[in-house]
């Protein structure tokens, strides 16, 4: 890893450290998948977070949103300093996003399932309205077991939305165990491409690759785009990577919080 996801990292040990919970596994996954997105595709304006012209950004897999949290307190939209009081009880940041609340949330989520059909929604409607505006979805692959999830895809094949960007985040662990024994999806990418995508899978957490691969955005006229994102759940947390166990914490203790740190150091 480099600085910036390092950096990016110990923003959401920030929001850990003033919670003293949080889902850890499902957010150091997903850094540099949004890192790549705010830093080079994304259109926002954090001065004027409900700019017509943005790209919307949804973040399905809720539990996950310390790391869209860090990214736009990154970006501006907020002040860091808001991470000290995560989940607390006059505090904006609570453990899944709402719209309303906070500048740069687009959809209230994590009731999993939910979010490519609002991506859908948004899609349909640009094109309805003529606008240019990308909607961009992150799911969680233990998430795409939802039936939902794939109604939404029929629907954006059929509506010919390449406006439509569906990312998976396959770290391959679910909330209490392998995605591969709760229930297998393999063979992923042929099912995309079954439902109508046109499809690519990317290291996840290789930002120049990653970076390589948003300028090829939208990567075919009328069909939408899935892009697979191989990564590891607690990635940059030694004690973490790969342990279903550390989904989500509760009642972090002040050496829980410093181990943390350490190895973001």
């Amino acid at each position: 890893m480099d600085q910036r996801s390092k950096e990016l990292r110990k923003l959401i040990v920030r929001g850990l450290e003033g919670g003293s919970r949080g889902h850890i596994g499902s957010s150091m996954s997903l850094v540099e998948i949004l890192r790549v997105l705010f830093d080079s595709f994304l259109k926002f304006n954090p001065t004027d977070p409900m700019w017509v012209d943005r790209d919307r950004f949804i973040l399905s897999k809720g539990h996950g949103c310390l790391a869209l949290f860090a990214i736009l307190a990154d970006k501006g939209f907020f002040d860091p300093q808001e991470l000290d009081g995560f989940c607390t009880s006059n505090s904006r940041l609570g453990g899944h996003p709402e719209l309303g609340k906070l500048p740069g949330i687009e959809a209230s989520t994590g009731a999993l399932g939910h979010g490519l059909s609002m991506a859908v929604g948004m899609a349909v409607a640009a094109k309805i309205r003529g606008q240019s505006h990308r909607v961009v979805v992150v799911m969680g692959d233990g998430e795409i077991n939802e039936g939902s999830v794939w109604e939404a895809a029929m629907s954006a094949s059929k509506h010919r939305l390449d406006n439509l960007i569906a990312m998976v985040d396959y770290n391959k662990l679910q909330s209490y165990g392998l995605t591969k024994e709760v229930l297998d999806l393999e063979p992923l990418a042929d099912k995309w491409r079954a439902f109508g995508f046109e499809v690519v899978e990317v290291d996840g957490h290789n930002v120049n690759a990653l970076e390589e691969l948003v300028t090829q955005l939208p990567l075919r006229a009328q069909k939408p785009t899935a892009v697979i994102c191989h990564t590891v759940k607690g990635k940059g947390i030694s004690f973490a990577e790969g342990r279903a166990d550390w989904h989500h914490k509760s009642d972090l203790k002040s050496h829980d919080i410093s181990a943390l740190y350490r190895c973001l150091l």
